[in-house]
């Protein structure tokens, strides 16, 4: 038996994203994790968490492209210069939960499988979803393993406020993913 504690939120966002930090490289640090997964958006976030694990294997996903808009990333230049700097690799990728699905949703207003899981997962919390979303996307490209935990943080619009420990799987093996221990999250 492991006891622990989770530090909950009272209001999700930015404001958590240093101590989401500091939570995380604890855990990752007890458990001997060198794995580090954090979802972007401009790259504030990124930036700050590749700085903060600097030394470890981190993997920062970015919004696809042309998630926003056709032909853009939101992924500043500065920001995508510091990561790199900080040794960090830059994942940008089809959303595991947001691909063809989207597109279905979009032109014929129904929704799929992908909307339902999201939808799902979203009950626990924006950060939540995005957590074993991106986890899935980072295994696909081969940046986290699949028999290896890691530590992965997520958000609810800007910056970070939610950390876990789980097991990444491939997003055709979405399923398997395992959400071992849950570190921070909005209480909302």
């Amino acid at each position: 038996m492991i006891q622990g504690s989770i530090t909950y939120f009272d209001e999700p966002g930015v404001g958590n994203t240093d101590l989401v930090l500091e939570l995380a490289k604890k855990r990752a640090d007890e458990l001997g994790i060198r794995t580090i997964i954090v979802a972007t958006t401009e790259g504030g976030t990124g930036a700050k968490a590749s700085a903060y694990f600097k030394g470890y294997h981190v993997v920062v996903v970015t919004h696809a492209q042309g998630f926003g808009q056709p032909n853009v990333n939101e992924l500043t230049e500065a920001n995508r210069a510091t990561i790199v700097a900080n040794g960090a690799r830059i994942l940008t990728t089809t959303h595991a939960l947001g691909t063809v699905g989207m597109a279905m949703r979009r032109k014929f207003n129904t929704y799929e499988l992908e909307d339902v899981v999201a939808t799902i997962l979203r009950m626990f919390g924006q950060g939540m979803k995005v957590v074993c979303e991106i986890a899935a996307m980072a295994a696909d490209a081969g940046l986290a393993h699949t028999d290896e935990d890691a530590v992965v943080i997520a958000g609810t619009s800007r910056g970070a406020d939610t950390a876990v420990v789980l097991r990444p799987a491939n997003a055709r093996d979405f399923f398997n993913i395992r959400v071992k221990e849950i570190l921070c999250k909005p209480r909302l």
